[in-house]
């Protein structure tokens, strides 16, 4: 193999495992959201408010949770930008927030556990959420 192709190998090699460092991993993101579990579940009130849904849905929205002032006044809107803030320092995000937790200070884990919430929010248990109640 010519010293070209050596470069290029070792090269592409190198790519590709930045590459797949950087794509998001939802198994990982599963253990990341254990820590999130004392207080949140995916499909329920705890502590803190249901998961499922949380992609698009406005701060502060779950009807009949008992949301803190700031976080109701906060005009956030939940996506993969906003909820990395958050989750980054949540209460320098929303100062007042009742949100106690210091946040997931590794990007990675971040990404990881925003890549486990959306793929959460197609399992029955957020599906049956989303359906309208029967009257």
């Amino acid at each position: 193999m010519s010293r070209a192709a050596r470069g290029l190998a070792a090269g592409l090699l190198a790519a590709w495992a930045c590459a797949a460092a950087a794509t998001p991993d939802a198994v990982r993101g599963e253990q990341v959201y254990a820590r999130c579990q004392a207080c949140h579940a995916l499909a329920t009130d705890r502590v803190g408010p249901r998961h499922c849904g949380l992609f698009g849905r406005l701060a502060g929205s779950v009807p009949g949770f008992a949301y803190s002032e700031a976080m109701k006044k906060s005009r956030i809107v939940w996506n993969d930008k906003t909820l990395d803030r958050f989750l980054s320092a949540p209460l320098a995000m929303v100062p007042g927030s009742s949100m106690t937790y210091d946040g997931v200070p590794d990007p990675r884990d971040r990404a990881d556990l925003l890549a486990y919430l959306r793929q959460a929010n197609d399992t029955p248990a957020c599906a049956a959420l989303a359906r309208p109640t029967p009257r």
